[in-house]
């Protein structure tokens, strides 16, 4: 059964750093794609970033490229995104993702792409 527990969430001063777990486990080994979305309240569930479990490519949303970095370890089945100069705009329930599906050509971006979510942590970005 897969399950994807976060950590690291929590409260952060406006020009911080925070840096996101995701502990995934009941993958099948070489699972196509792990993402981390956030959702504001009253705001669409957002992408933020995605990373590959083979080859490690990875994809960044324009609001983040500048100060995100995902990152993934094979043999744990972890997750990490670190996200720099944080902004109170970045307060949200950050929420990791899986893709176990191979034949990705490119890492997915969309909500439905991904099959299995965790519950989330709340970040909170004060002024």
């Amino acid at each position: 059964q897969v399950q994807l527990v976060e950590s690291g969430g929590g409260l952060v001063q406006a020009g911080g750093s925070m840096s996101l777990s995701c502990a995934a486990s009941g993958l099948p080994f070489g699972s196509g794609a792990m993402a981390w979305f956030r959702q504001a309240p009253g705001k669409e569930r957002e992408f933020v970033a995605a990373v590959s479990w083979l080859g490690g490519s990875t994809v960044y949303a324009d609001s983040v490229k500048e100060r995100c970095t995902i990152s993934r370890d094979n043999a744990q089945k972890t997750v990490v995104l670190q996200v720099n100069s944080l902004k109170p705009e970045d307060t949200a329930v950050y929420v990791c993702a899986a893709a176990p599906r191979s034949g990705f050509i490119m890492v997915p971006r969309t909500t439905t792409a991904y099959d299995y979510w965790g519950q989330g942590t709340q970040v909170t970005v004060s002024s």
